[in-house]
C-alpha cells in the first residue's frame, strides 16, 4: 500500500511538473523562438498529439479517419503562443473561416476564446465568436466553446448566453471537476443545445473543484445523466475506459451524441467502441503552436512521457504513419 501510494505521489508530482512547463514563460519564448532547438527536439513526442501541422494536412488525416467511420473535430493550435493583439487573433479567426469555407468543412470545430481575442478584450472575443459560429451555421458545422479553469467560465458563458439564441450550432465544454459545473449546466441545458462534457484538467483548489478520483468518476456520470434528461446533444469526452463502462452499465452510451476523445489518446479504446457501434468522435488538434497541447497531454498521464522519450530517441513519432492506422 506504501508503494502504491508513493507511486501515486510520483505521478502527481509528475503531472505538476509538466503542468508548470507547460505554463512557463521561459519555456513558451524558447519554443516560438525562429529555428527553436527545443521545437525541433520535440517534434516526433508532438506527432503523437497534433493530427498535421497545416490545414492541408489536417483534411487530409481527417478523411483518412472518417473513412473508417469516426467522427472529427477540429481544433488550431494557432500560429504562435501570444493572441494578446488583435492582429494575432484575427489570424486565428481566418483560420476557422477558412477550415469552414472548406468542402466537406468540419462537422464541429472546438474553440478558445483566449486564442480569438479574449486577451485583447471580451469584446473582441465575442464579435469573433459570433463571425465562426455565423460560418459554421451556414455549413452544419458545431461550434463549441472551450473553458479552462474556473476563471474564463463566466466569459465563456456570457458569450454562450449572448450567441446562442442565434446560433442554434453554439454549443460549450462543461467541466465535471468545478463544483460549480452543476449550477452551469442547469443554465445551459436544452433541447438540442450541444455539450461537450470533460472532467477537466487544470489544478485548483478544494474549495473550487474535486481532484480526479472515484468522486469525481461518479460527478461525472451524474452530470451526464443530468443533461440527457434534458434533451442536449452530449458529447463525452473522456479517455477513461473504466468511466465508459460505468456510463455503459447506466445506459448513457445508448444516447449520447458520441464519445469523445483527444487524438493519439487511446486509440485503442475508442477504436473497440467503434466496433462496437457507438458514434465515436476524434478531437484533433493541427498546426505548429503545439507545446500546449503536447505538455497538457502528457501531464494528463505522466507515465506517457517514457513513451514521448523513446518518440525522440527514435526520431519519428507514431503519427509518421498515415493517422487511420492508429484507429
Amino acid at each position: 500500500m506504501n508503494h502504491e501510494m508513493s507511486q501515486r505521489a510520483l505521478v502527481e508530482a509528475a503531472a505538476e511538473g509538466l503542468r508548470r512547463l507547460a505554463d512557463d514563460a521561459r519555456c513558451q519564448t524558447a519554443f516560438t523562438a525562429p529555428s527553436s532547438a527545443l521545437r525541433d527536439m520535440l517534434s516526433p513526442a508532438a506527432r503523437r498529439y497534433v493530427l498535421a501541422p497545416d490545414r492541408a494536412g489536417f483534411f487530409e488525416q481527417s478523411a483518412r479517419l472518417r473513412a473508417k467511420g469516426y467522427r472529427v473535430s477540429a481544433e488550431f493550435t494557432g500560429p504562435d503562443q501570444g493572441v494578446a493583439d488583435s492582429a494575432r487573433a484575427e489570424g486565428v479567426v481566418e483560420e476557422y473561416l477558412g477550415l469552414l469555407a472548406h468542402e466537406p468543412a468540419p462537422d464541429r470545430i472546438g474553440l478558445d476564446l483566449s486564442r480569438i481575442g479574449l486577451a485583447h478584450s471580451a469584446e473582441a472575443a465575442l464579435r469573433n465568436t459570433g463571425r465562426i459560429a455565423a460560418s459554421g451555421a451556414l455549413r452544419g458545422s458545431e461550434v463549441v466553446l472551450d473553458t479552462d479553469g474556473p476563471g474564463d467560465v463566466d466569459t465563456v458563458l456570457a458569450v454562450l448566453e449572448a450567441l446562442g439564441g442565434r446560433y442554434g450550432n453554439l454549443g460549450v465544454t462543461l467541466q465535471a471537476h468545478l463544483h460549480r459545473t452543476k449550477d452551469d449546466a442547469l443554465t445551459v441545458a436544452g433541447p438540442g443545445r450541444t455539450v461537450r462534457l470533460v472532467k477537466g484538467t487544470s489544478p485548483e483548489a478544494s474549495d473550487v473543484a474535486l481532484a480526479r478520483g472515484p468522486a469525481l468518476d461518479d460527478r461525472y456520470l451524474d452530470l451526464a445523466e443530468l443533461l440527457l434528461d434534458r434533451g442536449v446533444r452530449l458529447s463525452l469526452a473522456t479517455q477513461d475506459a473504466e468511466v465508459l463502462a460505468a456510463a455503459k452499465e447506466r445506459g448513457l452510451l445508448e444516447h449520447v451524441q458520441d464519445i469523445e476523445m483527444l487524438y493519439g489518446v487511446q486509440p485503442e479504446t475508442l477504436r473497440r467502441h467503434r466496433a462496437a457501434g457507438r458514434p465515436c468522435r476524434i478531437h484533433a488538434t493541427y498546426g505548429t503552436n503545439w507545446w500546449l497541447p503536447l505538455m497538457r497531454r502528457l501531464a494528463d498521464n505522466p507515465p506517457m512521457v517514457l513513451s514521448a522519450l523513446a518518440d525522440i530517441g527514435l526520431d519519428r513519432g507514431p503519427a509518421g504513419a498515415p493517422a487511420h492506422q492508429l484507429y
